[in-house]
């Protein structure tokens, strides 16, 4: 099919996610399935990652949040640990090319003080070449942990309020918020989870509340064939979905993981026009 890109998002009015959160599981596993060492997997992982950035992009995501290293990936072996730094350093350059041809502003979330300083300074670098890209904001959460960062944020509440700043009888939500990574960012309307598992792990404890979950036993390395953008024909089991311009999306089920969480999601901003009963209804 020619220009997936607009018939997805014109033609069938779908109704798209603004900010998407991915835990990236399974780099490891997807090695040792090939009998590769785990640094393949996480090589193969960050080559992911690009064609996800560049297909969020085109797809109109305003917002992709993943996560990258979190605070328990530090009790790793030290060889693996390495050998992730040397991966992060490399594509904190690639990242940062991939982000000017695509337009996209780069955010990074987490403690990085705890990174070597030429780390820390390939973190700046990227936030502030492109923090006037117009197009889709990027989230990469590293040294991360969601109880690591509402313990930050707590903390500086706290000296807010012993400063005069703040007053402890006006915190609310809002407020909460204001002072996590990611203050100047939505809550992810979907998660998705690769290789299986269905936990959190961590990941946007706060922002996750109200958030849609998705799980598939695809993992990450593999996650980029045919997810956002393509329309499989001719192969597997095809679903059927009727949106309110009465127009039928046909996707192969092997491979749309993403689409069929998308589609989830526009279902659900539609049944106020659609019966539960049209929306379970599905056509093979």
């Amino acid at each position: 099919m020619e220009n997936t890109d607009k018939i997805i998002t014109e033609e069938t009015n779908l109704v798209i996610p603004e900010h998407v959160a991915l835990i990236l599981d399974g780099n490891g596993r997807w090695a040792k399935k090939r009998g590769l060492p785990r640094t393949a997997g996480h090589k193969q992982g960050c080559v992911t990652v690009e064609q996800t950035v560049e297909d969020a992009a085109r797809l109109g995501i305003k917002y992709l949040t993943v996560y990258g290293f979190s605070t328990e990936n530090w009790k790793r072996s030290v060889e693996e640990v390495g050998a992730l730094m040397q991966l992060f350093r490399y594509y904190l350059k690639r990242l940062l090319k991939i982000a000017k041809s695509n337009n996209v502003r780069v955010k990074m979330i987490g403690d990085r003080t705890r990174f070597d300083r030429d780390i820390i300074e390939g973190i700046d670098t990227l936030e502030r070449e492109t923090k006037n890209n117009t197009g889709m904001t990027f989230v990469i959460a590293v040294n991360y942990g969601g109880r690591d960062e509402i313990t930050r944020a707590i903390r500086r509440m706290t000296a807010d309020c012993k400063e005069g700043r703040l007053d402890s009888g006006s915190v609310t939500e809002q407020v909460v918020s204001s002072y996590l990574d990611t203050a100047d960012i939505p809550d992810p309307d979907l998660l998705i989870r690769t290789s299986g598992e269905q936990r959190l792990s961590n990941f946007l404890l706060w922002q996750l509340a109200y958030s849609e979950f998705y799980f598939t036993p695809v993992a990450w390395p593999d996650f980029n064939k045919k997810i956002f953008l393509n329309v499989s024909h001719g192969k597997g089991v095809t679903l059927k979905v009727m949106l309110k311009n009465e127009i039928y999306i046909n996707q192969d089920l092997q491979d749309m993981c993403m689409r069929l969480l998308i589609l989830h999601y526009t279902l659900k901003q539609e049944r106020n026009i659609t019966n539960h009963a049209k929306i379970g209804r599905a056509h093979v």
